[in-house]
């Protein structure tokens, strides 16, 4: 192939490795030797992750938790325009701002959905196992040479910027890659066992009702837990969705899971666990309160919940 997820990675891992030079030299930061070694840690593991045994691995992602557990985290000064400068630009600019962010979403949709099979040659334009994180990592890139274009800045300048976010972001920004294994391992140690244990003790087995009330809202307290339903549902499905209502109500196995997805989708709206939707939103746009997404979201995937609950239940009825 020619544009692989690896290749993506290794992209990331550059542009990290850049944000930490900067950050190491940041005398403006109390903490900077700390706060560059974490970022340039986790770069080291975007770049040659896949040639690094897990081992060694494990031992690097011990020594990230250390520097945050022992407050090495630290913002730096990033000599930002004035915001009277950046009003200026704002105005010059005008609507031509949003093009770049939405290169990003129209770009990921066209990436995948038109050039996931288109071969260049014998070689495969994207990454067949995954075309929509290529697309989306393409679209990016995209993006981001869009807005130098625009802006008629540098890339010195786009590095600059990918570190205020990203030291915005802080340690969360290793959450997703960690909490994409957890439900692996929660099922693997039997966890989805016990929980069909607790299901069968505490509620009416022929109560189907009951068992769909537990199930979605577990499914929301799981992905609270672990911030992604995709980590939730194998924990779920083999607790519950399998053995109680495909295998003791016959229901449908698609339905089950679309709906159960969904479920787990309100939790991520409740969670700070989820970082890429509601830390990184928070950080972007500056909120005094990192807590704010979530506040407000609440009442809506409360809603929803309940929703997909009643759904569920007069579908399998």
């Amino acid at each position: 192939m020619i544009f692989s997820v690896e290749f993506i990675y290794i992209v990331m891992g550059i542009i990290g490795i850049c944000c930490s030079l900067y950050t190491f030299s940041d005398k403006a930061n109390p903490k900077r030797i700390q706060s560059g070694l974490f970022y340039f840690l986790y770069s080291i593991t975007l770049l040659f992750g896949k040639v690094i045994p897990p081992f060694y691995i494990g031992l690097i992602v011990i020594v990230m938790v250390v520097i945050v557990g022992i407050g090495g985290l630290r913002k730096g000064e990033y000599g930002e325009a004035r915001e009277q400068e950046r009003e200026i630009r704002r105005k010059r600019l005008g609507s031509w701002l949003f093009l770049p962010a939405l290169l990003i979403p129209v770009g990921t949709v066209i990436g995948s959905k038109v050039f996931d099979k288109v071969k260049i040659g014998s070689k495969q334009l994207l990454d067949p196992s995954n075309p929509t994180l290529v697309a989306l990592g393409l679209a990016c890139i995209i993006a981001i040479i869009a807005a130098l274009l625009l802006t008629k800045s540098t890339p010195k300048t786009a590095v600059k910027e990918s570190r205020r976010l990203l030291e915005a972001v802080g340690w969360a920004v290793v959450l997703p890659q960690l909490l994409a294994t957890l439900g692996t391992i929660f099922t693997k140690a039997g966890v989805g066992t016990v929980v069909s244990d607790v299901v069968t003790k505490v509620i009416p087995e022929n109560s189907l009702i009951w068992v769909v009330i537990v199930f979605c809202i577990g499914m929301a307290l799981f992905t609270m837990i672990m911030g992604n339903a995709f980590a939730a549902f194998p924990v779920m499905a083999a607790g519950i969705a399998i053995p109680f209502l495909i295998t003791k109500f016959d229901a449908n196995p698609n339905q089950i899971a679309a709906i159960s997805m969904f479920a787990g989708y309100c939790g991520t709206l409740m969670t700070p666990m989820a970082a890429n939707f509601n830390i990184v939103p928070a950080a972007l746009l500056d909120l005094k309160n990192k807590n704010h997404v979530i506040r407000v979201q609440v009442p809506t995937a409360l809603f929803v919940l309940a929703f997909n609950i009643v759904l569920m239940y007069f579908l399998i009825k």
